[in-house]
């Protein structure tokens, strides 16, 4: 629930991504590929993935019609790529005939550590970033025309891990803040929760992601019914086997509104961790939620049952998820505030006990429904904010685990119906959704240095 008092701390921070929050003068309207009728316009740019041999670009198709309103309109989708340091022309490496009005171009086979000029186009017209800050502030892959693929950090792939969050099983409005404002968006058929969730588990499985285990941050459900539990367990249960291949931790919404836990019996009870080994890799997750309120914290049990799992193998290379995010400047940063994230007393004692196991590398948390690398309070640990699964930008970030290091990369779910989904919900919160939403480049791509060579790959 937002905090009308912050409502203009909002505006300031979803304009300003991750850089420090100060407003800047509104953004001209960007050249448009065509504004009158009948012609095609191509916008909403996106450079959404890079890794050190992948690019994944989106962009949206529309047309006018007679009263003016842009409308989803089909075409084909086309990316040419150069050399950034060349003086070729760019060349088609991605082409798909199929006509669509949301286009999803993932071209493989780049050359690890080289810069790329690169044109996007549907029927022959350059696709343009939309109205937004994140996307055409200076230096964005989508303002220069350039992208950069970096090299992986040395030595083989590890483990390959989903790191997801916000699916709001049951949910049947999307965009709402308090009592049906903003009016909030609805599915053609009511289910978009599970459209979503379907296209995630089923994006994750193709052999080009190669997941080994999906990490699911809280925010399951809408609001923790029976029925709502049931169904994502079953459906996560078809996907794998609890424990193994998924790991789930309890968000805000997960809390029933009733004395009955339905969360608690089909996962775990209330304010207690969860700690889960793979080949010397440790999966730690907290549950931070409160019994009332979207703020969190974590119980004194919670921590000193922490304190001790740390304290017996300091050095273990330790990934740790929980709904809430943490750090000072997530709480400061966040629309709805320090009350909306983990409390202070909990944030500083998780981030102390931290700071005394060299081993703890990752948190992971939800909750913002943003792509946030947030700013640690003191330490070397990376506090990592994913955005939400049911809506814009809809996808989950991938976590690969290199013998001496890591990388993060948030990828959209590629399906046709989950790619419409994320375009129509883009315009939530009267259209400042993306830059509160998708984060910077370097948000949502990353990589960093660590020792994991006492991990072992999967079989």
């Amino acid at each position: 629930m937002l905090d009308p008092r912050l409502h203009t701390a909002w505006l300031v921070n979803a304009a300003s991504g991750a850089a420090a929050a100060t407003v800047r003068a509104p953004m001209a309207r960007p050249r448009s590929s065509a504004s009158a009728r009948g012609q095609l316009v191509v916008t909403d740019l996106e450079v959404v993935t890079v890794t050190h041999d992948t690019a994944i670009l989106t962009w949206a198709t529309r047309r006018r019609d007679r009263s003016g309103t842009l409308r989803p309109a089909a075409a084909d989708t086309e990316v040419r790529l150069a050399l950034a340091d060349g003086q070729a022309a760019p060349v088609t490496r991605f082409y798909d005939p199929r006509r669509t009005a949301h286009h999803y171009a993932e071209i493989r086979g780049l050359e690890p550590g080289r810069s790329y000029r690169f044109t996007a186009c549907s029927e022959g017209v350059r696709a343009v970033a939309g109205r937004t800050w994140v996307t055409r502030r200076p230096g964005a892959p989508e303002a220069t025309g350039v992208l950069r693929t970096a090299p992986p950090p040395p030595g083989r792939l590890l483990r390959t891990i989903a790191l997801t969050n916000d699916l709001h099983w049951g949910e049947d409005r999307s965009g709402l803040i308090v009592a049906g404002l903003p009016p909030g968006l609805r599915h053609d058929d009511g289910h978009y929760p599970q459209v979503m969730t379907d296209a995630l588990l089923h994006d994750i499985r193709r052999p080009e992601r190669a997941v080994d285990h999906l990490v699911v941050a809280g925010d399951l459900t809408d609001s923790g019914t029976a029925d709502q539990v049931a169904g994502i367990r079953a459906r996560l249960d078809d996907w794998g086997t609890r424990g193994r291949d998924y790991l789930a931790c309890r968000g805000n919404h997960d809390v029933a509104r009733g004395r009955e836990d339905h969360w608690g019996w089909a996962f775990h009870a209330r304010q207690r961790l969860t700690c889960h080994e793979f080949g010397g890799l440790r999966l730690i997750g907290l549950d931070t939620t409160r019994h009332r309120g979207a703020g969190g914290t974590i119980s004194a049990a919670q921590l000193a049952h922490l304190r001790e799992l740390l304290a017996a193998a300091p050095d273990q290379p330790t990934l740790i998820f929980g709904h809430h995010p943490v750090t000072r400047y997530a709480a400061l940063s966040n629309p709805g505030g320090p009350g909306f994230v983990l409390d202070r007393a909990s944030a500083h004692a998780l981030q102390a006990s931290y700071r005394t196991s060299p081993g703890v590398f990752l948190h992971h948390s939800g909750h913002t429904h943003r792509n946030r690398m947030s700013r640690p309070d003191s330490g070397r640990v990376e506090f990592l904010e994913v955005a939400a699964v049911k809506e814009y930008p809809g996808g989950y970030a991938l976590l690969r685990i290199y013998e001496r290091g890591y990388t993060v990369h948030f990828h959209r779910i590629a399906a046709a119906a989950a790619l419409a989904w994320t375009d129509r919900t883009r315009g939530q919160y009267f259209g400042l959704h993306p830059d509160h939403a998708f984060g910077t480049f370097v948000d949502r791509n990353h990589q960093v240095s660590h020792d994991f060579s006492g991990v072992t790959a999967r079989r």
